[in-house]
């Protein structure tokens, strides 16, 4: 979880046109949609190709999960630097291109019958690594391409693109993989990865200046400033805590749950996969309303409105029960959706506004670094809790920390606010 709030500018009928009619943004949706079902896609197909092709073991494949998201922890500070430092769309078309070469490689060095574990998790890794510049520099850059008080909008409508590719995303994987190969399925991935690199070459963007050589510090000191930031700030702390939180708790469960639901509730696969889209559905449906709950709840209440109000509705996952129960975690997985979409609108949206442009990058990525750098270890204990005490008791506790986490901003200044502040 990370993202955003709302505010209004009280100008006039053109501030409130449609995004879609922006030449600039529209060129962002399109491209990311696309690259974001091919992100999904890959979520299928390496595994798939790790398991059936290259017959790697289950510790193997859980691998390729663990090198995915290492980069946050290693590169994410790095990265913010590289962000405030380069131009950013640049930047961005360069790891998209990267990311299409990279996953390019894989059917073309299966084809020569070359393809090993060692140059799956090679690629995986570098992926990895571009995925974390790309996410900074694209977090970034947004506020340069939409108004302020259209960012709510925009990044709803990104989010959106996002969990729309979840839903339909695994679906096409699995399907191409049966077509045509796991391996052959990388070229689809590959190009998605392309496309979007060609959408943000077309966006005619105003560059962000960079910081003047005599302005910037060692890069020591430039990559803790977006952590001293932060720490100077209460609000952001609390939403950083928040998210942490949630995070930790959220993979712990994701790395349970599809045991739980093959194991205790006996679910065949196509369930599984039902039980699935279901969750991508109140996302999608709070994702199209998040412009005016957040205007009508107020950008600060709206924070831990969204945190604290779905939590009843997290405890229906592990009082799921076989047979048509099944669907109770759903309705759960569902609820959560539905508060990270709106939960994370209006985060991000605050950050974009309140953090000088300067510091963006460096701000948005010590909040991956910690953020995102919780998640493997979130999954590992997971696994332990369910190892020790068993798949239903471990889900109670992860369903029950994930709705602790809104404690953060429930005790927090937004408690007392209906708006965000300004500065």
């Amino acid at each position: 979880m990370t993202q955003q709030a709302t505010r209004s500018t009280g100008t006039g009928t053109p501030a409130r046109s449609s995004l879609l009619r922006s030449r600039n943004f529209g060129l962002l949706l399109a491209g990311q949609t696309v690259s974001e079902v091919g992100t999904r896609i890959s979520g299928v197909a390496v595994p798939l190709l790790a398991a059936g092709t290259l017959d790697a073991d289950v510790f193997q494949v859980s691998l390729l999960t663990t090198l995915a998201w290492l980069p946050y922890l290693l590169f994410s500070l790095p990265a913010g630097i590289l962000a405030d430092r380069a131009d950013q769309r640049r930047l961005m078309v360069a790891c998209d291109l990267g990311r299409a070469v990279l996953l390019l490689s894989v059917p073309a060095v299966a084809l020569v019958d070359r393809l090993t574990l060692g140059f799956l998790y090679a690629v995986v890794g570098l992926s990895g690594v571009l995925t974390v510049l790309f996410t900074v520099a694209h977090k970034s850059m947004l506020p340069r391409l939409v108004p302020p008080d259209r960012l709510v909008d925009a990044n709803a409508k990104l989010t959106v693109s996002q969990d729309s590719a979840e839903l339909v995303g695994p679906t096409i994987g699995g399907v191409l993989v049966g077509l045509v190969g796991a391996a052959r399925t990388f070229v689809v991935t590959g190009l998605a990865f392309a496309v979007s690199g060609l959408t943000l070459l077309l966006i005619r963007d105003a560059p962000a200046e960079p910081a003047s050589r005599r302005d910037r510090v060692p890069p020591r000191v430039e990559m803790t400033e977006g952590l001293s930031f932060i720490r100077r700030q209460p609000i952001l702390r609390s939403i950083l805590a928040c998210t942490t939180v949630s995070n930790f708790f959220v993979m712990a469960s994701s790395a349970i749950e599809v045991v739980f639901l093959l194991q205790e509730l006996h679910a065949p696969p196509a369930l599984v996969g039902l039980v699935f889209s279901v969750s991508a559905v109140g996302g999608l449906v709070v994702g199209a309303f998040t412009d005016r709950l957040t205007a009508w709840l107020g950008s600060a209440r709206v924070v831990w409105v969204a945190m604290a109000a779905p939590g009843p509705l997290y405890l229906l996952m592990p009082l799921a029960q076989p047979g048509w129960g099944v669907l109770l975690y759903g309705v759960g997985l569902a609820a959560f959706s539905a508060n990270a979409v709106l939960y994370n609108v209006a985060t991000l949206t605050y950050r974009q506004r309140i953090t000088p442009p300067a510091l963006l990058g460096r701000v948005n990525a010590a909040f991956l670094w910690v953020c995102f750098g919780v998640i493997p270890l979130g999954a590992l204990t997971g696994g332990t809790l369910a190892s020790q005490l068993g798949l239903r008791p471990a889900l109670w506790i992860c369903v029950l920390g994930t709705w602790s986490a809104a404690l953060f901003v429930v005790c927090s200044p937004l408690r007392r606010m209906r708006d965000m502040p300004a500065t």
